[in-house]
């Protein structure tokens, strides 16, 4: 099953055409008492005035490119390469990379210097100690699976992220071609309208119909105007935020290509849909990652309370000396004073015996506790959002496919007793324009129920998990 929205002449531009064809086929009746030579000079006013107004260009043709527009598909890949914040949040996972290439690196080394001199005598001491981390209870690899996880993390915020990009640019692209249909429906109808103004002006002018008639008809025409100019906006700012979503500037030219066709298809089994969900949803994921954390975290702050060990070794020279002389082994007198080295070694043990790191441990805990509610509690959301989406999708459907069937269908059919009642005089002017309002409005809701519709197909994809791309959304080819 499908719904189809194709270029076509409603039946209302047939009216306003049959209407004002009428009354120029009764004025000619009327006129049947004249001259003949009087009659052709009228029909030739009649159609040099109804010539008048020129072929406007549609506007739609500004934003839709049937041929060579980007598709759904393009779009939603477009910006997943593009999307300002996409590149940022790739940005954080290379840093978070670097984070973990930081944690694998072993503590460095420390050496002290030292050099003291005695300031009236020649006294001096030099001395070198060099300390040499150990890192031991599992400090280093508790750290290094820290930043692990928060590169896992961040993937997986970058996913999901990408996953509800592709569902808002779907969704954007849906309105702005809802908004293109609008503009071009209001379009055909501002065209008919002239034309069949023009008509009517030139039997006022001829004396043929009241003038009240022709500002009646201005009035409506000029309404028509109105709505279209505000249409026409609507798909400018929708076309504006889509091109922010893509990661292009206002100013860059962008056309689409798509419809609402085949909006109506069979989903899956909810259950099955759930199910999907469950195991692919990248948020979903990133819960679950957000608890891997916090339980490396526990392990973290039990290995900082953990005891280390520090290796040490160092050099002391010493030249002492006394101001006094003595004789050496060979009798000479020289001063007493003498030349001393010395190496140390050892080891630094941290012992945790106040400082166990306890209160960092009771956090971590707390914090995988809540990690932990975090992830039950997604799982709850994702039920209830896989559920919504099909209520959403489904009575979306059923709504169009009633427009479809039941009122477009009927709209048509009172348009056309509406016409058959005025050719016997029987209905008025203002009947007609009382037809076509509604008429506009029964259109335009058809093409709200349409993005109703995709919208819950996108929903749908948003909610279990779909491709990002290739999927069978409407809008996309």
């Amino acid at each position: 099953m499908s719904i189809i929205i194709k270029p076509r002449r409603s039946p209302l531009f047939l009216l306003l055409a049959v209407l004002f064809g009428i009354q120029l086929f009764c004025g000619t009746i009327v006129a049947t008492g004249q001259t003949n030579a009087t009659a052709p000079a009228r029909r030739s006013a009649v159609n040099t005035e109804a010539q008048l107004m020129p072929e406007r260009p549609s506007s739609t043709g500004i934003y839709i490119d049937p041929s060579g527009g980007m598709t759904a598909d393009e779009a939603v890949q477009f910006a997943i390469q593009h999307n300002g914040e996409l590149l940022a949040m790739r940005k954080e996972v290379d840093a978070a990379k670097g984070l973990v290439s930081q944690a694998s690196l072993r503590a460095n080394p420390k050496l002290d210097v030292s050099v003291s001199q005695n300031v009236i005598g020649t006294d001096r001491n030099i001395t070198a100690n060099g300390m040499l981390p150990l890192e031991l209870g599992g400090r280093r690899p508790a750290r290094v699976l820290v930043a692990q996880r928060e590169v896992e993390i961040r993937e997986l915020a970058l996913a999901d992220r990408e996953r509800l990009l592709a569902a808002d640019v779907r969704q954007k692209f849906g309105e702005a071609i809802a908004a293109s249909l609008k503009l071009g429906f209001d379009e055909e109808i501002i065209a008919t309208s002239e034309r069949g103004y023009e008509l009517l002006a030139a039997r006022v002018r001829e004396g043929r119909t009241a003038p009240l008639e022709q500002n009646i008809v201005l009035v409506e025409l000029n309404r028509v105007r109105s709505v279209k100019e505000q249409s026409e906006g609507k798909v400018q700012i929708a076309m504006i935020e889509l091109r922010n979503l893509l990661g292009m500037a206002p100013e860059d030219p962008l056309r689409l290509k798509g419809d609402f066709n085949d909006l109506i298809v069979s989903l899956p089994p909810i259950n099955d849909a759930t199910t999907r969900a469950l195991a692919n949803r990248p948020d979903l994921k990133l819960a679950r990652a957000v608890e891997k954390l916090a339980e490396a975290r526990i392990e973290d702050a039990r290995a900082q309370g953990r005891a280390d060990l520090s290796l040490t070794a160092g050099y002391q020279f010493m030249k002492f000396g006394f101001p006094v002389k003595g004789f050496d082994d060979s009798g000479q007198l020289r001063p007493v004073q003498g030349n001393f080295h010395y190496v140390t070694f050892g080891v630094s043990i941290d012992l945790p015996v106040r400082n166990k790191n306890q209160g960092s441990i009771e956090a971590a805990v707390a914090e995988s506790e809540a990690a932990k509610r975090r992830r039950e509690f997604g799982e709850l959301t994702i039920r209830k959002e896989v559920a919504a989406a099909y209520a959403q999708y489904n009575s979306a459907a059923r709504a169009a496919e009633i427009y479809r069937v039941g009122v477009i269908d009927q709209s048509s059919k009172n348009v056309d007793v509406v016409k058959q009642v005025y050719e016997y005089g029987a209905k008025s002017l203002i009947d007609y324009i009382s037809e076509q309002r509604q008429f506009i409005d029964l259109e335009n809701n058809y093409i709200d129920s349409l993005l109703d519709t995709y919208k819950g197909r996108v929903e749908v994809e948003r909610a279990d998990a779909s491709p990002i791309t290739n999927a069978p959304m409407g809008a996309h080819e």
